[in-house]
């Protein structure tokens, strides 16, 4: 009998053991669908209402009312209505920046680029000459910031920026804040300069003009270089260009002073291993990359500290540079390492180097 009962449960048993033996590793490891967190834009679906009547609205609204003097009217009529743009999402989360540099400088540092901006220097002369003469920003370091922004103009974003904005305020939780802050902003300058909120396009990230300015950005460093009374970085070329230099020249540019240096293929020591990880806030003394770099390299202005860059090749290695203080305005302007030496890179191939 029991030799019986075991034969006819012995397929069963082999079953279970290799159920067993496929899935046991599985098992104890994290699950991916438990442990994975869902991007913003699969939380929403597009053209989704949001709800104005919920606690975060009523705090935006109760700041733009008491703070900003804006009417109850006002707000209930602009917001009646406003929806998720989930593109904006998607976008958000497959950003240009977080790839290698390999692949992401191609997209700007192409010889039409380089063909037009040397263009741009020419047809511009005398605005550039006087853009680096009263701002002190060299003329291809605008120029390569304004085609890497816009391509020259001509890309100026086409996203609502009303909805953008709403969009990361309602459904971004991990830049939240920072696009709160944004959409007051920008109901601000829309007022400021008599624009209806609605009536601007953008880019995905919430930037707009040919700067592609945020509207905290566009507020605090755009400026009239046209003298007709506006801060115009849609059409005026001169706000546009000098806007750009502004900004850099705000976050301590100083002209003729070095952008970066080559460094090596290898970080030779912990402090510059440590001062790479940290990214754009990880400094050290020049002083230090010399010593441990075994390299002689140009001063920096007022001896400050430089960061540690590396950019990924195509081979798999690293390429290190010491990012000066000029580099570090440019991080200023964008957060990434790899848009500052791509813009580095491009105004090099303007000045002809």
């Amino acid at each position: 009998m029991n030799t019986y009962n075991f034969s006819r449960l012995l397929p069963y048993y082999l079953c279970l053991f290799a159920l067993f033996f496929v899935l046991g590793p599985l098992a104890s490891a994290p699950c991916f669908a438990e442990t994975a967190k869902p991007l913003a834009a699969d939380l929403v679906t597009d053209g989704q209402s949001i709800d104005i009547a919920s606690e975060r609205y009523q705090g935006l609204f109760k700041e733009l009312r008491l703070t900003h003097n804006f009417t109850q009217g006002e707000l209930d009529t602009l917001f009646s209505g406003v929806t998720i743009k989930r593109r904006v999402l998607e976008l958000m989360d497959t950003q240009w920046e977080a790839k290698p540099y390999h692949q992401y400088y191609p997209r700007f540092v192409t010889g039409i680029m380089i063909a037009e901006g040397k263009l741009k220097l020419i047809q511009y002369r005398d605005l550039l000459d006087k853009v680096e003469k009263e701002l002190g920003v060299e003329k291809e370091i605008v120029v390569a910031i304004w085609g890497i922004e816009s391509r020259f103009g001509r890309n100026k974003g086409s996203f609502s920026m009303f909805q953008t904005l709403n969009t990361m305020f309602d459904a971004y939780p991990r830049r939240r804040d920072f696009y709160r802050k944004q959409l007051v902003h920008f109901l601000l300058l829309c007022r400021e300069n008599q624009v209806d909120p609605l009536s601007v396009t953008g880019s995905y990230g919430g930037a707009f003009g040919q700067t592609q300015f945020i509207p905290s950005s566009f507020r605090e460093y755009a400026v009239d270089f046209d003298d007709d009374s506006k801060r115009d970085v849609w059409e005026s070329i001169p706000d546009i260009l000098a806007s750009i230099a502004n900004y850099l020249r705000r976050f301590h540019w100083e002209f003729g002073a070095p952008v970066y240096e080559e460094i090596g293929d290898t970080l030779k020591g912990e402090e510059l291993v440590a001062a790479y990880k940290k990214g754009r806030k990880g400094f050290v003394s020049l002083e230090d990359v010399e010593k441990i770099q075994g390299k002689d390299l140009p001063p920096s202005p007022e001896n400050r500290k430089v960061t540690i860059v590396g950019l990924e090749l195509e081979n798999g290695t690293n390429r290190y540079v010491a990012g000066y203080p000029n580099f570090q305005a440019i991080t200023a302007w964008n957060h990434s390492n790899r848009y500052a030496m791509a813009v580095t890179e491009l105004a090099e191939k303007l000045a002809g180097k």
